[in-house]
């Protein structure tokens, strides 16, 4: 035991935090599943249990895997991953993939193992990082937008239309961190505006051929457009159910929660070992648990900034806030939804809902991120020891 922590290297909060929101969901995992394992399974919710921890322990094998990786090297694998995405990204277009009878074009089937994976939440990862390299090499240089377009924002385009046609809250979120990215390393605040209004001109556009040939896309733009529909209505539909099973969840959990395995709305709220995981906790836990999940997140962003100010090169800042940042945004984004301040988007509360892909790539963006803080403290330990390794009288002289 003692050999595996001597080789655990990096920010110990993080790995602290990361830790407990996995110990932690087994505890929602296990409650809320009762209803899909009654519906799909054979009544038991033991065996999604099982499934949960051996896509924890695959995703904390690939963290601690990728933490050992030096972070300069994620520049390299940026460009050579980028074009195996966009590939992933047509074939999950061209295959999709029928889940419990629903379309689910975002999802691509592994062959011989049988797993189903997510391939645009690997794509932004690959996104980010290749945009956090791409603004370390213009860093403190003068680039006029013509010279950015080839080479930034081709690729970023087209990973984003790739994913937007079966996932537009995913598609949204990766371009809001671009966004933020671009700005965090110093690119001209005009041209973001351009990038802005021409992504929403394009979206634009998207939407207006899609509802003038509903043949190209069936459902999905018919679908984005009755949630935000809903979000905004006050009056009460059918299309409304999901939210308000989530709002009585919230509203039954109270202060200090019904118990956990008490929960009553996981048997009426679709998607509530995932989507909806923050209502059942929330049911169960009462706004203290609620509230303890919420500040383990405010933790890893608070601890992602620390790491990202410490880096000792600009690529390692903005990979940092490139890939760490999403994390945190993903789960603001999810527990909004739940108390109705977003409208309902699919996105999944970071290391702790269900689904293999979320886990293992949420596991591969906090490696990187270790992995940059893991540089730092090697640089603080060189340096420790080169102050130690000092001759006394020459620090003597040049105190003198």
């Amino acid at each position: 035991m003692n050999n595996i922590f001597s080789n655990i290297k990096g920010d110990k909060v993080i790995w602290a935090t990361t830790a407990l929101l996995a110990i932690f969901s087994f505890l929602p995992v296990y409650s809320s599943s009762s209803n899909i394992a009654y519906l799909y399974g054979d009544g038991s919710t033991f065996n999604y249990l099982v499934v949960h921890f051996f896509h924890l322990l695959l995703g904390f094998c690939l963290l601690f895997a990728v933490h050992k990786i030096p972070y300069h090297y994620f520049k390299g694998l940026s460009i050579l991953l980028l074009p195996v995405v966009i590939v992933l990204l047509i074939y999950t277009i061209a295959q999709g993939t029928t889940i419990e009878g629903s379309n689910a074009s975002r999802w691509i089937q592994i062959p011989v193992v049988g797993v189903t994976f997510q391939s645009s939440t690997l794509a932004s990862v690959v996104l980010m990082t290749y945009v956090a390299r791409y603004l370390t090499r213009i860093k403190d240089k003068t680039v006029t937008f013509t010279e950015t377009l080839l080479p930034l924002w081709m690729p970023v385009f087209v990973v984003l239309a790739l994913i937007l046609p079966a996932n537009f809250s995913t598609t949204a979120i990766i371009f809001t961190m671009v966004m933020v990215l671009v700005f965090l390393g110093g690119y001209p605040l005009k041209y973001i505006g351009v990038i802005v209004g021409a992504g929403l001109l394009l979206l634009s556009i998207f939407v207006l051929t899609a509802k003038a040939f509903p043949g190209l896309l069936p459902n999905r733009v018919d679908t984005w457009t009755s949630r935000i529909e809903n979000f905004t209505n006050d009056e009460d539909t059918e299309a409304d159910y999901q939210i308000e099973k989530a709002k009585i969840a919230i509203a039954r959990g109270g202060i200090a929660g019904a118990g956990i395995g008490k929960s009553i709305q996981r048997n009426f709220l679709p998607q509530s070992s995932s989507d909806f995981i923050f209502a059942i906790i929330v049911e169960e836990m009462g706004l203290i648990g609620g509230f303890g999940v919420m500040l383990a997140y405010l933790m890893l962003l608070f601890r992602i900034v620390i790491v990202a100010t410490k880096a000792n090169s600009v690529f390692g800042k903005l990979l940092v806030m490139g890939v760490g940042l999403p994390i945190v945004f993903q789960a603001m984004v999810n527990m909004a939804v739940a108390v109705e301040l977003f409208p309902v988007t699919g996105q999944t509360l970071p290391m702790v809902s269900s689904g293999g892909t979320s886990i293992w790539m949420t596991c591969l963006a906090l490696g990187i991120v270790l992995s940059v803080s893991v540089k730092r403290e090697e640089q603080k330990l060189s340096e420790e020891k080169d102050r130690e390794d000092e001759n006394p009288l020459d620090i003597l002289s040049e105190a003198i």
